[in-house]
């Protein structure tokens, strides 16, 4: 059994359990990392701009962007078989 997951390409022990670790911190930090860089350009372009609503739209496309990188890993994980 442990030959057959090793030939799948998943790590096993420690290793493994790191990789995991890293993938649920992926699905933490993603939304909000993306919710923060959409602002932060938003808010760069209303002041090159002289706009008020480009922090609003940054925020919302960083969130899809978040969300999308989230079903992205989770289905990858998933895919994988999840422990």
């Amino acid at each position: 059994m442990a030959e057959d997951d090793n030939k799948m390409g998943k790590p096993k022990g420690a290793l493994g359990d790191l990789v995991t670790a890293e993938s649920m911190i992926q699905l933490a930090i993603a939304l909000p990392a993306g919710c923060l860089l959409g602002w932060l350009v938003g808010e760069a372009l209303d002041r090159h701009f002289h706009a008020n609503w480009m922090g609003l739209v940054g925020i919302l496309l960083g969130a899809a962007g978040g969300f999308i990188q989230i079903f992205r890993t989770a289905s990858r994980y998933l895919k994988r078989g999840g422990n």
